[in-house]
């Protein structure tokens, strides 16, 4: 179990460190895009950025339902497990909707609230990640012998 409790804090930390590179550096790129080339740039970022973030998002909750059937139920894990399920539901229901709005060409009223709302996203991420590493640190506390 620890080698899926391990993969899990990998797999979320990827994401928390892909999702500040999104929310800071990618998506104010998308303001300075041009109209012109903006479909393209971002066809071309949403096709790449899949590649990346789906593996990773698959990964993570997959091992947590994982240490859910393992019966991992440390305070943090648990309290972690709301978190995710926001980011699936954010990712699913905003973020990628408003990814095809902006499929049809650059509208900036749709790229200010994808960056508005995708900070939820961030900070949902970021929390996880800081809950998911407690739980570990409990779990190898407690079963590394002294």
């Amino acid at each position: 179990m620890l080698t899926v409790f391990l993969l899990n804090v990998a797999a979320t930390w990827a994401l928390v460190g892909l999702i500040w590179i999104v929310q800071i550096v990618h998506y104010p790129l998308f303001n300075l895009i041009g109209s012109e080339r903006f479909r393209e740039y971002h066809a071309r970022h949403t096709r790449t950025i899949t590649w990346i973030v789906a593996p990773l998002m698959f990964t993570e909750v997959v091992t947590a339902a994982m240490l859910v059937l393992g019966r991992i139920w440390d305070p943090w894990l648990l309290a972690s497990y709301p978190l995710l399920a926001f980011n699936w539901l954010s990712t699913w229901l905003i973020q990628v909707p408003q990814h095809q709005q902006l499929s049809e060409g650059y509208d900036q009223e749709v790229w200010r609230k994808l960056v508005r709302l995708n900070w939820l996203r961030t900070a949902a991420w970021s929390l996880r990640g800081v809950c998911v590493l407690v739980a570990l640190y409990h779990h190898l506390s407690e079963t590394t012998p002294a």
